[in-house]
């Protein structure tokens, strides 16, 4: 029996298509397409009806994939149940979080980690596009949002505050607001990001109220929205951990501070499985450690292999 090729059918099954099949076992789609069918052939049945627009499984396929799905699961549980016995910590992790968070915080943090484990590799994107963590094959994704994701294996690590905040030049000229409804009078920079919601909800004492600011600038990265801030564009919404050292020297000023925004929460994310390998494992114990040493107190959630410290 060839395990590629009923990987291959798993895949295209999952992924929907060849093409993203083919993407995320990183080979070619005429090779998928290829091992298709040769395991149809060598079976004598048809598993997928092929159209222009989408495949569809025939009943025999769908028998057979109900079948080679739960086979493929209880394999990778094997493999990580033998990863995680191993004494020898080694593998390779693909690590995907916000541009932001890791030119501020990650460089170090995976460089120390890759210090301690010289057995393992690590393959780190920096971006802000929506991922698909299984069909990409990601071991860990960051992210700043504003729920979990269910799908997921998910962590809640911090809360990270959003503040409305403008330079003191743009302030000079245009006024500062004072309650929200003041907002529809300014120029706004808005974030746009696929999993935050691009509108601003304050509180005002009794209720939540949302606007649609209006924006000559729209982006889907927060520095940028930060520095042209600073350069007096307009009203921001910056999280505090991106724009403290502009509130503290000055650059930024904060406004309409008695009317809380909705916060986002800094989260991690990686496949649900039975057995956690112990690349997995000794991963996450090294982020919980840095996180505890600058973030005691507002860490979230903690896995059950961890232990907070007094």
């Amino acid at each position: 029996m060839d395990l590629n090729r009923v990987q291959m059918f798993a895949q295209v099954v999952e992924q929907g298509s060849f093409t993203k099949a083919a993407k995320a076992l990183g080979i070619t789609k005429a090779t998928v397409s290829r091992k298709i069918a040769e395991l149809e052939a060598d079976a004598g049945v048809q598993l997928l009806f092929r159209t222009t627009r989408a495949l569809k499984l025939t009943e025999a396929g769908a028998n057979y994939y109900n079948r080679v799905h739960h086979i493929l699961s209880e394999l990778q549980n094997a493999e990580d149940q033998l990863s995680a016995s191993q004494q020898t910590i080694t593998g390779h992790l693909k690590i995907i979080c916000p541009i932001e968070l890791g030119q501020l915080y990650f460089g170090q943090i995976l460089a120390r980690f890759l210090n301690a484990y010289p057995q393992i590799t690590i393959d780190a994107e920096l971006t802000n596009r929506k991922v698909d963590v299984i069909g990409e094959g990601v071991d860990f994704l960051f992210q700043i949002t504003e729920k979990r994701n269910e799908a997921l294996q998910t962590y809640a690590l911090l809360n990270t505050p959003k503040v409305l905040m403008a330079s003191p030049k743009y302030l000079a000229k245009h006024g500062t607001p004072q309650i929200p409804e003041d907002l529809s009078q300014h120029q706004c920079i808005r974030l746009s990001t696929p999993y935050v919601d691009n509108s601003w909800s304050l509180f005002n004492g009794e209720k939540w109220v949302t606007f649609e600011p209006k924006s000559r600038l729209e982006t889907n990265n927060i520095t940028l929205v930060r520095e042209a801030a600073i350069e007096g564009l307009g009203i921001a919404t910056v999280p505090m951990i991106i724009a403290s050292e502009a509130i503290e020297n000055g650059s930024l000023v904060t406004v309409l501070q008695d009317y809380p925004m909705k916060q986002n929460l800094i989260t991690i994310s990686m496949p649900k499985r039975v057995y956690l390998p112990r690349k997995y494992r000794v991963f996450t114990e090294f982020l919980y450690k840095n996180l505890f040493q600058n973030w005691h107190e507002q860490v979230i959630d903690v896995p059950d292999f961890i232990c907070r410290p007094e």
